[in-house]
């Protein structure tokens, strides 16, 4: 445990105000440009199997023009392992994914599919990827992603910072002490760990102090601060209190 904590900025929903007018603009890809130049460590875009914001094309765009790493957010279906072994991204990060979904609800249930779920990462790793799994801050299922192999670990953290915007502060305490906890845990057992949904300017110290912690992906709250104060300041703001809270 070493080093800066990372921050991957999610480019999601800056498709999803392109797509809301089937425009061309604005361009998901000449987003991540400028979240790399104001210090993003990572991209990280969630190819749906819906296509509501990124698209393959997207996809295709991302890996032609980035110099950090991409993460390439995927549910566990054939299709998208497909798409990922054609582009063999840095990282894929297995999530779970319904259709009725405004966004990812929870983590992925890898306790109960672990064989398929085995299976389906084994290709991506060979492939060179850095398999990640979107998982809740829960000890079962963070051994059984560790069983099946994966490298990484991302706790969700949307629990917490839903209870922290609905003024629920001994729930926001409670969970925010389980993902420490499940943080620590994760990397007993040799995972690298991961964080993110829904942390902003308020959430997201807190999780950036725990030291097991590697790497934050943020997206949302940074694509909407953007509005008032521009994409490069509103990551250059979070990369500060990330840098200040592991200080």
């Amino acid at each position: 445990m070493s080093g800066k904590l990372r921050l991957g900025v999610n480019i999601d929903h800056v498709a999803t105000v392109r797509n809301a007018r089937g425009s061309a603009y604005p361009d998901p890809v000449r987003a991540a440009k400028i979240a790399e130049e104001a210090g993003a460590d990572g991209i990280t875009a969630h190819l749906r199997e819906d296509r509501r914001h990124i698209s393959d094309a997207d996809i295709e765009g991302l890996m032609a023009v980035l110099t950090t790493p991409l993460n390439f957010e995927m549910a566990a279906t054939d299709e998208m392992q497909k798409i990922a072994l054609r582009h063999r991204p840095h990282a894929v990060c297995i999530v779970p994914e319904k259709r009725e979904e405004r966004t990812t609800e929870g983590g992925l249930e890898v306790a109960r599919e672990e064989n398929r779920l085995a299976h389906f990462i084994a290709p991506l790793r060979e492939a060179g990827c850095r398999v990640s799994i979107f998982i809740a801050a829960d000890a079962r299922q963070i051994e059984a992603a560790h069983r099946i192999g994966a490298q990484v670990i991302e706790l969700h953290t949307g629990a917490y910072c839903d209870f922290h915007a609905e003024g629920h502060f001994a729930e926001r305490d409670a969970e925010l002490k389980r993902l420490r906890e499940m943080a620590a845990y994760g990397h007993s057992l040799g995972l690298e760990v991961h964080a993110g949904h829904g942390l902003t300017y308020e959430t997201v110290q807190p999780v950036a102090a725990f030291p097991e912690v590697m790497e934050l992906n943020i997206g949302h709250f940074i694509i909407g601060e953007a509005i008032f104060r521009g994409l490069a300041p509103a990551i250059r703001e979070m990369r500060r209190l990330m840098d200040e809270a592991r200080a």
